[in-house]
């Protein structure tokens, strides 16, 4: 099958595929694709069969059309995390149509147990990607944890730690684990935003979470300098050998601490280790650029 047929495949499939309506019809489209036929067995593998040797398009259309009652039946186990139902139901028919190109016919299975992976795994990664802003799922353990904690609950109240222990061990999981999702899943999302209501705005977080001089760039550039001066500074010394230590110092840093004019000179130094002038400013140059060099990952 050449690249231009498989998009156009994948084309014609899309358009052929019966899209979720407006909210107000949603009764609508369930009912409609309620009176879609189901498939015999025989029927599903000639259709099938037709797909993947033909390139039959028509024979997709009626694979996808007889199982959207079963994305519809999937799409409803996930309405308690606050999305549109109709989105769901359009996620899981995007996984059923990823299971129509891949399913094949010779491996005795039936297209609705192959289905049921796809269309789960697409209306699981819609609602990770859009239940809240801040993303409450990341690892494969949390995303067990994310879909399974609600059903092992038998109330609202808050876990006992021998329940916690007793879900942790059903999903394979930490304890601590399902102590942070369960905490997750508590939270209620806040404006960070104040509402308006008869004109006048309610008191939210952006009134008292933004400092005065909060500008992004000031921010920055305040924490870089305090890296510098600390931190970055430390570090660049530690890289120096004793006497390249000690020049730095008395040249550039003693005197600052001191609130002195100026530094040792370089006849100071000189006289100290018993050297030129000229060789110290050579050791003082090159321990400059040392530092320098081991500055650059704190600026």
């Amino acid at each position: 099958m050449t690249e231009s047929t498989t998009v156009s495949s994948r084309t014609a499939l899309t358009l052929a595929m019966p899209m979720v309506p407006a909210l107000g019809n949603l009764d609508a489209y369930i009912t409609a694709v309620n009176r879609f036929p189901l498939l015999t067995a025989e029927e599903e593998i000639t259709l099938a069969q037709r797909l993947r040797e033909q390139n039959d398009i028509d024979a997709a259309r009626q694979l996808v059309l007889s199982h959207l009652r079963l994305v519809v039946s999937i799409a409803r186990q996930y309405l308690g995390y606050g999305l549109p139902h109709g989105d769901l139901i359009q996620e899981g028919n995007i996984g059923l149509m990823k299971a129509v190109k891949r399913f094949d016919p010779d491996r005795g299975v039936r297209l609705v147990s192959f289905a049921m992976h796809w269309i789960k795994a697409e209306i699981h990664e819609y609602i990770l990607k859009n239940w809240r802003l801040v993303k409450v799922a990341t690892t494969k353990a949390q995303r067990k944890l994310f879909f399974n904690l609600r059903s092992h609950k038998k109330d609202l109240h808050t876990l006992t730690p021998d329940q916690v222990n007793h879900i942790a061990r059903e999903l394979n999981v930490k304890p601590e684990e399902v102590v942070e999702m369960e905490k997750r899943l508590s939270g209620q999302d806040m404006a960070l935003e104040g509402q308006v209501e008869d004109g006048e705005e309610s008191f939210a977080p952006v009134a008292y979470l933004a400092a005065p001089n909060a500008e992004p760039t000031e921010q920055l550039e305040a924490y870089r300098y305090d890296r510098l001066q600390s931190t970055g500074l430390e570090a660049a010394l530690q890289t120096l050998d004793e006497r390249s230590r000690r020049i730095v110092q008395a040249r550039w840093l003693d005197a600052q601490d001191e609130g002195e004019g100026g530094g040792a000179t370089l006849h100071d130094l000189a006289d100290e280790f018993g050297v030129s002038a000229e060789r110290i400013r050579q050791i003082e140059a090159k321990a400059l650029q040392k530092m320098k060099t081991a500055l650059i990952e704190y600026a």
